[in-house]
């Protein structure tokens, strides 16, 4: 098998074992990355010559059996993540040549246990899209191929440039981060295990924030119990980041395999919607059988409030958007566009720097919270919310975890819904309410499509019990046996 086909899991086994190096590790990804990045478009910045350095220092600490849980991985970070030294850009015009001199908390945990960054992978401009295709240094194109077909499918998003690169082989995992299902839906879309944890329990410290009441850092890789690993190190409590919860991180690798026997997994019927393919619907179909032949019991559940979602969403998360992005004016840092006036200035340099969908956002957020209006759309939108929450409460005390499907459909072609930011914001009708109530929620991979393309469901968890849907999880992907890779690849790329 390729170094690049391994798990997180198998590879941390292989470099303990000497079977390989984490020099030769790293090198396969790095040249694997140069031949198809060009096409993917998956990284924005690569940091081959830095990455391979780290592997060097790897296989020193592992020659003394020092070895933490990730030393020598080869990982893509969403390029979100402050990283010192390594620009990072939001994928943003108006962020283009900022080089944070300070680490985000997730990236900064992740080195702590040796992992090593190979880039930063291409994401939607500030994590405001579904598709990857608003990115200010052009669309990821996801490696997946309808059969029969070379035409470019998206990703997913916004992080779609972490999803195409574990997908393809470019990275053995990868950290994204999720609003409204910026995890979840790429995952699903790219045939990859992606895990939203509960707001809290990753610290947003340094990643450039889009609703910061919704943001939440997450692991993206091959399999359940790689991400297991991954969020062992993401997770923890940070003083720096006042929504941190200081609550213990359990051993989330103790959780694969566990037994399901009495597990209760509710199916809500509100997430039967118009416009859920016939596809989606049988594999969600499957995997309740799947999980009842686990040892689960089936229990039919109602979550009334879910179908004010979408729109309770695209009122909280613009309101948020408009006023963390005030902050992007040409003075303190970023790109600025000179003008006659201090009003010219910021009027040039914000038109220059933001595209149209951050603008987009930008205004219906600001609408919103205007006079006149606070009071008829994001009070009532925060009103909603706490409905919301309170139907998934009510929930978990019948049921122990949710299952559902990830997205309406498979990944579509680039261009195909693109004109219509309604149909995009539709791609999210089935992950944003576990946002915006604050729940832990997972894609799993469960198998190919009519057009060959996977298809994905979601489980979703009481809060800070990411175990269970671990092992839920853990479960529909072994009853699964989801091992199908992507046309475009790093071994045996076309």
């Amino acid at each position: 098998m390729s170094l690049t086909e391994l798990t997180i899991a198998d590879a941390a086994a292989g470099l303990r074992a000497r079977k390989f190096s984490a020099v030769e590790l790293v090198r396969a990804h790095t040249d694997a990355i140069a031949a198809l990045n060009p096409r993917l478009n998956a990284y924005i910045t690569t940091t081959s010559d830095a990455a391979l350095t780290a592997a060097a220092h790897a296989d020193e600490t592992l020659a003394k059996g020092e070895a933490r849980p990730l030393t020598g991985i080869p990982l893509g970070i969403k390029d979100l993540f402050c990283t010192n030294g390594v620009r990072t850009t939001a994928a943003s015009n108006i962020l283009k040549n900022f080089v944070p001199p300070y680490e985000s908390t997730v990236t900064a945990n992740l080195l702590r246990d040796g992992a090593v960054f190979v880039g930063k992978t291409n994401l939607d401009e500030f994590a405001m899209g579904s598709a990857n295709i608003t990115s200010a240094f052009g669309p990821v194109e996801n490696p997946w191929k309808r059969n029969g077909d070379d035409a470019a499918l998206v990703p997913g998003g916004s992080s779609g440039g972490s999803a195409a690169a574990v997908a393809a082989g470019l990275a053995m995992g990868a950290t994204g981060t999720d609003t409204g299902g910026s995890i979840r839906q790429p995952a699903a879309y790219c045939g990859i295990v992606g895990l939203k944890p509960t707001y809290g329990r990753c610290s947003r410290f340094g990643t450039i924030a889009y609703a910061s009441s919704l943001d939440q850092a997450g692991p993206m890789a091959r399999s359940v119990r790689d991400c297991a690993i991954m969020l062992q190190s993401m997770a923890g409590f940070d003083a720096r980041d006042s929504t941190s919860v200081n609550c213990d991180v359990p051993d989330y690798s103790a959780a694969i395999g566990r037994s399901l026997k009495g597990l209760k997994v509710g199916i809500p019927a509100e997430y039967r919607a118009e416009g859920l393919s016939a596809e989606i619907e049988a594999a969600w179909q499957q995997g309740i059988a799947w999980l009842k032949a686990a040892g689960c019991e089936i229990v039919d559940v109602s979550l009334p409030h879910t179908k004010y979602g979408l729109a309770t969403y695209y009122i909280v998360a613009p309101a948020e958007c408009s006023s963390n992005l005030a902050r992007y004016d040409g003075l303190r840092f970023g790109e600025r566009v000179e003008g006659p006036t201090l009003d010219a200035m910021y009027e040039a340099t914000r038109r220059a720097g933001f595209g149209p969908e951050v603008r987009r956002r930008i205004m219906m957020g600001t609408y919103v919270l205007s006079a006149g209006y606070y009071d008829a759309y994001y009070l009532k939108a925060q009103k909603v919310r706490s409905l919301i929450r309170r139907d998934f409460t009510e929930s978990f005390q019948k049921v122990d975890v949710l299952l559902t499907p990830t997205a309406p459909t498979p990944a579509f072609a680039q261009g195909e819904k693109t004109d219509d930011p309604v149909q995009m914001y539709l791609n999210d009708i089935f992950t944003v309410p576990a946002s915006m109530a604050g729940m832990p929620a997972m894609s799993v991979p469960v198998g190919l499509g009519a057009t060959g393309l996977p298809l994905g469901l979601q489980l979703i968890g009481r809060p800070f019990d990411e175990e269970t849907l671990l092992a839920a999880g853990s479960a529909l992907e072994s009853a699964a046996g989801f091992t199908h890779r992507p046309a475009i690849r790093a071994e045996g790329a076309k």
